[in-house]
């Protein structure tokens, strides 16, 4: 079978081949006929293209001259306008000179009018001053005189309010003695008064005990309050420490925070505690000794549930990795708790060397993940050290036996070897924490919940007792403002009588007082009078004053305007004549700028005609003295220069402008360019190609006979190679089953391949299941455990022996990733084929074996010592060790 194989394999490379290569030559082929089609027609387009280009020749020979015509009329063109705008500039230069004379008349004028109006306003400002100052002081009078008038009639306000008000002093007498006389007795009403007294007092005593009371529920509701508020802050900030553990799970690891979403809302389908992953659950009491635990913890466990219980675990991977598809892990935590077990050596011992702590104490985990870590990693008996631990780390080693320890920054391995018991240890870096630098206690969290919950019931109690004591407040309120109302109705009907006699002696004062206060209105209004008649003499006088300066003021005016005027008028003049030279001087600027243009573009047009006939020359192949020949002549222009040339004109029949001679020679281009590629080589190419088509069709018909030929190789030899090859897999496949079934386990072999003609792609597939709950799944590192693994290898192996003859098999330590259950199964399974009648001969090598473990009368068991304390290979006498072994087992009957 395998020279049959590796027939298929070699047929169907060549196979491969040979179909690539038929498809090459074939697109060739088409390609080499298609090109060879178009060469017909290209030997025919290979001399019509030749036309084009010489008449594209005769048109560039014929541009320049036609360039430089156009050129050299454009020259004299400009020249001309640049002499007339030259005669233009010496006019305006001429016109300006009478208008700058007349600007210099104005100025001299205009000054001569401004110092006049300066010298006017200067007496007009001293006038205007003086007639202020006498305004002022007639207002001045005119205030006085209202000030005299507005206090007389202040006094005769104050008269009459007087004597209105003694009138309504003498009436309200009267009706007061009338009321006193209707008064009655009331000395009966203090028993009454000293009854209500009393209830008040009582109830006063009453609500200021119950308002005492209200402000002490309200103090204690205040700080109830301030004291939730505090353990609410808490419980966010732990909140918030957790979400951003949850966040790097979620960003590291997304399928295990989906499953941790699904046991939060899926808890009740487990019948004993299940914690989330260990990364979670675990809170550092220092985040910096974090990088210790996630150095020994493997990331695989850190992201691990945890379980209790087996049942509960198979449930949930069940769900979660066979339902869901999510890649998660899961362990079980021992059955006995190893939480609190005893270090086997105190940490006093160990501080002699700089160790501060276990790694056990420096966290707080759940019990489940606290015992499972000390379990599985002896996290218990692993001691955390200082760079002092480091300095001295070889004593260490060598006095305190540890397996495992840890140093400020490097972690060290301590083994023991097998064979010659010397001590060996590495140590390894620690790598920076990641996931366990954010702590949260979950214990004190669970603790602040309580406490909320002692506060809002707390809370409500003062709530509910605040409320009665309010309404009973409000009800003695109530019943104090009853008493007081009574008490002031009694009190007032009590004081009547005196407070009516006290009024009228009152009243009867103000009346006496009133009548002595009098006032001589007359004298009064006499005085004011004669004020008054003084005050307008002097108004006269000052209005006299006043008249006398405004009269100069205003002549003062009237010559200023005079003034301003005729020096308006000489400005306006000034400004005409001064905008009239403005506008001359800007027409001189753009005029001399329009000659020094034009002036500038005669140059550049002069060297342009010389460049042009240098180029024109060039293009004929005519040197600088060399005349054109009479035949391309038409006409002899003059250079600008005044020199006589003969540029070529003999190109009658093309066209006289540029326009047209351009268009023309997009034109012809454009055809020419569509005869690319022909060259005077393209009939030779064409011939040479037609033998060639013809060689490549031969070759192609004897690569697809031979290619038939190989396909029907193929066909005959994968008969005789896949029949046995499918009975020999069936065969496997019968005793690997045989073999799990008496494990009551599952599996198959089968022949898998993805290609049926890719014979170098067969394999064998593999597929296990070793619980009833799952199903068949393909033998990979990714879904079984190592143990697992090893079983299944080790069965297909002896599924493989049992077809295959041979006189001795080995077997190297196949039981080291095993569990004990299934190392059990596996070495009854090896004793019992290697025990059977013509079977080959095994060597099982291991390190170690189980207890009570089956042997056969068969087997025979070698033990190879080795050590430090073995004899050299020098020393080693068997007669010397037979002679002894016989004196032994001679004195040995006579003692």
């Amino acid at each position: 079978m395998h020279r049959y194989h590796c027939e298929l394999k070699n047929f169907r490379e060549k196979e491969k081949q040979l179909e690539t290569s038929c498809k090459e030559k074939t697109e060739y082929l088409e390609k080499m006929i298609q090109r060879n089609e178009r060469y017909k027609q290209d030997v025919e387009r290979f001399y019509e293209r030749k036309r084009h280009l010489d008449l594209i020749e005769m048109l560039e020979a014929k541009r320049p001259w036609v360039e430089y015509e156009n050129v050299r009329q454009e020259y004299e063109e400009v020249k001309q306008a640049r002499d007339q705008v030259k005669e233009e500039v010496r006019k305006l230069k001429e016109g300006q000179i009478p208008i700058t004379r007349r600007i210099e008349e104005i100025e001299r004028q205009h000054h001569n009018l401004e110092a006049r109006i300066k010298e006017k306003a200067t007496g007009i400002k001293e006038k205007s001053q003086k007639c202020k100052e006498k305004q002022d002081v007639l207002e001045r009078k005119d205030k006085h005189i209202e000030e005299l008038q507005q206090a007389l009639i202040v006094k005769q306000n104050e008269e009459h309010d007087r004597q209105r008000r003694i009138s309504n002093t003498r009436k309200m007498i009267e009706d007061l003695q009338n009321e006193l006389k209707t008064t009655e007795n009331c000395e009966n009403l203090q028993p009454q008064i000293d009854a209500i007294t009393n209830d008040l007092r009582r109830v006063q005593d009453e609500k200021a005990l119950c308002e005492s009371e209200i402000i002490d529920k309200r103090r204690e509701r205040e700080t109830l309050e301030k004291e939730k508020k505090s353990v609410c802050d808490l419980i966010k900030r732990f909140d918030n420490l957790m979400n951003q553990k949850e966040d790097k799970l979620r960003q590291r690891y997304r399928d295990t925070y989906d499953a941790v979403l699904w046991l939060r809302n899926n808890r009740e389908k487990f019948k004993q505690r299940v914690c989330e992953p260990i990364m979670l659950t675990i809170n550092m009491k220092d985040n910096k000794n974090a990088k210790y635990i996630e150095n020994h913890i493997p990331s695989n466990d850190l992201r691990a549930f945890v379980f209790e219980a087996q049942e509960d675990m198979e449930v949930f991977l069940k769900e979660v990795r066979d339902n869901k598809k999510l890649r998660v892990n899961a362990v079980i935590a021992p059955s006995s708790s190893y939480a609190d077990k005893a270090p086997s050596r105190s940490l006093s011992e160990l501080k002699q060397y700089g160790f501060f702590s276990y790694l056990r104490e420096l966290f707080d985990a759940p019990d489940p993940v606290m015992s499972y870590l000390c379990f599985q990693y002896h996290i218990h008996e692993v001691p955390v050290g200082t760079e002092r631990t480091r300095e001295r780390i070889e004593r260490v080693i060598q006095e305190t036996q540890l397996k495992q320890i840890y140093t400020a920054e490097e972690k060290y391995v301590v083994k023991t070897s097998f064979y010659s018991n010397k001590v060996i240890s590495s140590n390894t870096s620690l790598k920076v924490a990641q996931f366990l630098t954010v702590t949260v206690d979950l214990e004190q969290r669970r603790h602040l919940e309580e406490q909320l919950k002692e506060i809002n019931r707390k809370l409500d109690a003062v709530g509910s007792g605040l409320i009665a004591l309010c309404e009973t407040n409000q009800h003695l309120e109530h019943k104090d403002n009853e008493l007081r109302q009574k008490k002031k109705d009694l009190l007032e009907r009590k004081t009547k009588k005196r407070q009516l006699e006290q009024k009228i002696s009152s009243k009867l004062g103000s009346l006496k007082l009133m009548e002595q206060d009098t006032c001589n209105l007359e004298e009064e209004e006499r005085k004011a009078s004669t004020k008054i008649k003084e005050i307008n003499v002097q108004k006269a006088e000052l209005v006299t004053e006043l008249t006398n300066l405004i009269k100069i003021c205003t002549s003062l005016n009237i010559q200023k305007v005079d003034l301003i005027l005729q020096n308006t008028t000489v400005n306006s003049e000034k400004n005409k004549l001064e905008s009239d030279y403005m506008a001359a001087s800007s027409r001189l600027r753009l005029t001399e700028q329009n000659f020094i243009e034009l002036d500038e573009n005669r140059q550049r047009l002069l060297q342009k005609c010389k460049e042009l006939m240098k180029r024109a020359r060039q293009v004929c192949n005519l040197g600088a003295e060399q005349t054109v020949p009479q035949e391309y002549q038409t006409q002899v222009p003059t250079i600008p220069n005044g020199h006589n040339s003969s540029p070529p004109m003999a190109f009658q029949d093309l066209p006289n402008t540029l326009d047209e001679i351009d268009a023309l020679l997009t034109e012809e281009r454009s055809r020419a360019s569509c005869f690319t590629g022909l060259n005077p080589t393209v009939v030779e190419e064409y011939t040479k190609r037609e033998e060639e088509i013809e060689q490549l069709t031969e070759e192609l018909k004897r690569k697809k006979v031979e290619l038939d030929k190989y396909r029907e190789n193929i066909s005959q030899v994968k008969e005789r190679w896949l029949n046995p090859l499918k009975e020999l897999v069936e065969k496997i496949n019968e005793k690997f089953s045989s073999f799990f079934s008496s494990m009551q386990c599952a599996g198959e072999v089968d022949l898998h391949t993805d290609n049926e003609d890719d014979y170098d792609k067969y394999g064998i597939r593999i597929r296990v299941k070793f619980r009833d709950t799952t199903q068949l799944h393909e033998l990979t590192p990714y879904h079984q455990s190592g143990g697992e693994r090893s079983v299944s290898t080790m069965l297909y192996l002896m599924a493989l022996q049992e077809l295959n003859r041979c006189p001795f098999r080995v077997v190297d330590e196949i039981n080291q990733g095993m569990d004990p259950i299934n190392e059990r199964r596996v070495f009854e399974m090896v004793v019992k084929t290697a025990c059977k009648e013509n079977t080959s001969q095994y060597f099982f090598i291991t390190p170690k074996l189980l207890q009570n473990l089956p042997y056969s009368e068969k087997m025979t068991i070698l033990f190879v010592y080795n050590g430090p304390h073995m004899l050299e290979p020098n020393r080693w006498n068997l007669k010397a060790f037979q002679r002894r072994r016989r004196r032994i087992t001679v004195t040995q009957p006579s003692q």
